[in-house]
Order: C-alpha cells, then structure tokens, then sequence
C-alpha cells in the first residue's frame, strides 16, 4: 500500500505542451473505467498506452488517499472496461513534463469531457510547496467535479 498525496491544477495557456528544447512533449493514451463502488472508494479499471492496471483508491482526506495498484491482464481490463464499468469512460491523453525537480501530469480528456486539460502533482506530504511553472492556473485539488471518477457522472460537456 502506498499513500498518493497530489495537487490538481487548471491550466492558463499551452505553454506546456513543449520540452525545455522547444520539442513537442508525446503524451499517452489512456482508456479508463471505474467499477461501481461506496463510502468514497474508488475501483478503477485503466488502459495506458498497451498496459493495464486495476487501481482501488481510499477516501481523500485533505490531498491524501490510501492507493493500490496493479497490474493485470490486458484482455481482462479491455473486458472489465466493455463491460463492467460505469459509462462513459474516460478517455484522456496524459502528458508528463518535468519542472523544476517535479514531474507535472497533464491529462487532455476527449470524448464526454473534450476540453478538460488538467495538470496533477505528486508530492511527499501535503506540506510540500511545489514552484508553480507559468502555465499552471487556478488550483482545483478539493473540487469534486474535476475527480475522474466524477466525470463519468457528470462529464464536462454537462456542465
């Protein structure tokens, strides 16, 4: 078991998308679901790129969750997702670009949530105060709406 404390951020511009080198960053694709689940559990199915993981995640409390993770067979999440989870799925391309000492992740959705870019931050303790590089926007760790697992209840065309 292991605790993921992150920050999750809005971002202000595109500024991101290109390297230190001025080199167009290559993101991943990612197909994910989530089993239905209670009491602020989360029981996630993900395709990323060609590997696949289930991922049950604790409630948040403040920025922090408890957080399992494994990986499985990739025809047993394709099935999983076709199947089993809550509709619709999150599509989404992650990016990851390094800053300052931290790696930002930033996830462009499409699909039901097309136009969501949003950035997240691991850190060691909720303590932590990461430099905020110049794209990185408004701050929306606590805001519901943004949690994944929210989007495939309310994607943000809906809103």
């Amino acid at each position: 078991m292991s605790i993921e404390i992150e920050r999750k951020f809005l971002l202000k511009n595109d500024n991101w998308r290109l390297d230190a080198h001025d080199q167009p960053i290559a993101g991943v694709p990612f197909r994910q679901g989530y089993l239905p689940a209670q009491n602020g559990i989360t029981v996630r199915v993900r395709l990323e790129g060609a590997d696949a993981r289930l991922t049950i995640k604790g409630k948040t409390e403040g920025f922090s969750r408890q957080e399992f993770e494994y990986t499985i067979p990739l025809q047993d999440a394709r099935q999983m997702l076709d199947t089993l989870c809550e509709k619709p799925l999150i599509e989404k391309v992650r990016y990851c670009r390094s800053e300052q000492g931290y790696i930002w992740e930033i996830d462009e959705f499409g699909g039901d949530n097309k136009g969501l870019i949003v950035a997240e931050i691991e850190l060691d303790s909720e303590d932590e105060q990461p430099p905020l590089p110049d794209w990185v926007g408004q701050e929306v760790t606590g805001d519901a709406r943004y949690f994944n697992v929210n989007l495939v209840k309310k994607p943000f065309s809906d809103w």
